[in-house]
C-alpha cells in the first residue's frame, strides 16, 4: 500500500452528488453515461463501468460520492468529468452512498 501525505489528500475534491439520469453508452457494452448534479450550475457527465452491477432504474436519484477534480478524460468517445466512488471485490461492485441525507455539493472531508 502506498502512503499519502495529508497535503496530497487535501488536493482531492470529493463531493456529494445526485444522479439525475443514466443511459447506455452508445459504443461500449459495460459503460453508462451518467448526468450528476454536484451543486454546480450545470450537471457533470460521468462515464462509468457500472452496467454489470446496476440497472438504469437503480441509479436515478441516487446520492453518491463524486471525485470532482479528476482530470476529464474521453472514454469511448464521450468526455467524462469525474468519477463515482465505489467499492469492489471479486465480481461485486457497490457505489458509496451516505448514511444520512445531506445537500448536493457538500464536500467530503
Amino acid at each position: 500500500m502506498t502512503e499519502v501525505n495529508f497535503e496530497d489528500w487535501m488536493k482531492l475534491d470529493l463531493r456529494v452528488g445526485k444522479i439525475l439520469e443514466a443511459e447506455l453508452h452508445p459504443d461500449a457494452d459495460k459503460l453508462y453515461v451518467i448526468k450528476v448534479d454536484i451543486g454546480e450550475e450545470t450537471p457533470r457527465t460521468i462515464v462509468s463501468g457500472l452496467r454489470d452491477h446496476y440497472e438504469l432504474e437503480e441509479l436515478k436519484d441516487k446520492k453518491i460520492i463524486v471525485f470532482a477534480n479528476l482530470k476529464p478524460a474521453k472514454l469511448r468517445g464521450i468526455m467524462s468529468e469525474g468519477m463515482l466512488l465505489a467499492a469492489g471485490k471479486d465480481d461485486k461492485c457497490v457505489l458509496l452512498d451516505l448514511e444520512k441525507d445531506i445537500e448536493v455539493g457538500s464536500k467530503i472531508s
